[in-house]
């Protein structure tokens, strides 16, 4: 068998995110008929991160195993053919060991959360940026973001259908960065929870609007329950940038 990595990028505004799912259509699914159709073999895609409806990736990692063997230019223009009608693209594709897994070979993950800033949206980026009329306090967002960086329970930030063993992460990055109208929150971990960075950002969120104090982030933290923290943000702003093997 020959194993494959392939970068993949997506807009996951009309997709179900990565996971097959019975009756919708998702960005795995897309791929695997996509793979069928050149190769002939039904394969199952295996990716580094599971993204949410509505999500976007800018370099997904995922690996499939073929029993013949193809030229990996050809399968990137054999995919990116068949994905045409779908905002989904193979941008890499690489032969790899047998021991490789897209998911259980990272040892990091990274995201950039996107929020646009102004009074008035943005046509051009609906449905791939958070838009917040209110004027945020990018210095407040990121005094508090400090107490979020290194090894906790993150209880309070993690979605109820969460199926992680233990609440127990450690977030080794988390940089706030004012852009001209755009603030731009980048994550990296070597794993997240189910919604871990979505509900944190929602929580900056509350402090750069006034209705928390940085400090407050502490008591969140420390809270572990999910009531304690703010809302979740919109999967539109969330983009997965990479991950590290």
């Amino acid at each position: 068998m020959y194993r494959y990595k392939i970068s993949v990028e997506y807009l996951g505004a009309n997709l179900a995110g990565w996971q097959r799912q019975s009756g919708v259509m998702s960005v795995q699914q897309i791929l695997e008929e996509a793979i069928y159709k050149f190769s002939g073999e039904q394969v199952t895609l295996f990716g580094s991160g599971r993204t949410d409806a509505g999500v976007h990736a800018i370099g997904q990692i995922a690996h499939f195993d073929l029993s013949k063997y193809f030229e990996p230019y050809k399968i990137i223009r054999a995919i990116n053919y068949f994905t045409r009608p779908y905002i989904v693209g193979v941008c890499n594709c690489e032969l790899v060991d047998n021991n490789f897994h897209a998911r259980f070979s990272a040892i990091a993950r990274h995201y950039v959360y996107r929020i646009l800033n102004r009074p008035y949206p943005s046509v051009i980026d609906f449905d791939r940026v958070w838009w917040i009329s209110a004027p945020l306090d990018v210095s407040a967002m990121q005094k508090s973001s400090l107490y979020l960086l290194g090894k906790h329970n993150f209880t309070s930030f993690r979605a109820s259908s969460c199926q992680s063993k233990s609440p127990i992460k450690t977030l080794t990055k988390l940089d706030i960065i004012k852009e001209n109208e755009e603030i731009k929150l980048y994550f990296s971990a070597p794993s997240f929870l189910h919604h871990m960075v979505r509900n944190i950002v929602g929580s900056l969120v509350l402090v750069g609007k006034n209705i928390w104090q940085a400090e407050q982030m502490q008591q969140v933290l420390e809270a572990a329950d999910r009531k304690a923290a703010g809302p979740t943000a919109p999967a539109c702003g969330l983009y997965f940038i990479k991950a590290d093997y």
